[in-house]
């Protein structure tokens, strides 16, 4: 397979920006047997981080979130693109959204390893369909 992107739903959660939030996060997830598909964290506002969550399985997160307390977004939409790795790979994708002028929010791409890569990307709601289509995403 030289790509493959599907459509993945997401949530996020606001942590303390601190040592151990987010691995407290991700050990609650693990002990509830919440698989996720990609994890991306980042700074967000006043001293807290935001920690999305892509995952096929957003009502066991939903589940976990209300046994710990968390507040958790509304469920979001991105895309998941994971084959085999090559020079420019990243570049393809990104393109075709550009080419339809199609902007992207953020996005976070990885050499998975074994000539595997991994990226997700995030576009504005509006441009959600359109992008599914030009990406051929399933």
């Amino acid at each position: 397979m030289a790509h493959r992107i599907r459509k993945v739903n997401y949530c996020y959660v606001t942590v303390p920006m601190r040592a151990g939030a987010g691995a407290n996060v991700l050990g609650e997830l693990k002990r509830a047997g919440i698989n996720l598909l990609a994890f991306t964290g980042f700074p967000g506002k006043k001293g807290m981080a935001q920690l999305d969550l892509v995952t096929d399985n957003i009502a066991g997160i939903h589940r976990v979130a209300k046994k710990n307390g968390w507040r958790v977004s509304k469920t979001k939409k991105g895309f998941l693109a994971q084959g085999n790795d090559a020079v420019g790979v990243a570049h393809l994708h990104i393109r075709k959204l550009a080419d339809k002028k199609i902007n992207i929010v953020a996005a976070d791409a990885v050499a998975a390893g074994q000539g595997r890569y991994g990226m997700i990307l995030w576009v504005k709601p509006k441009d959600y369909t359109r992008a599914a289509r030009v990406l051929g995403a399933k």
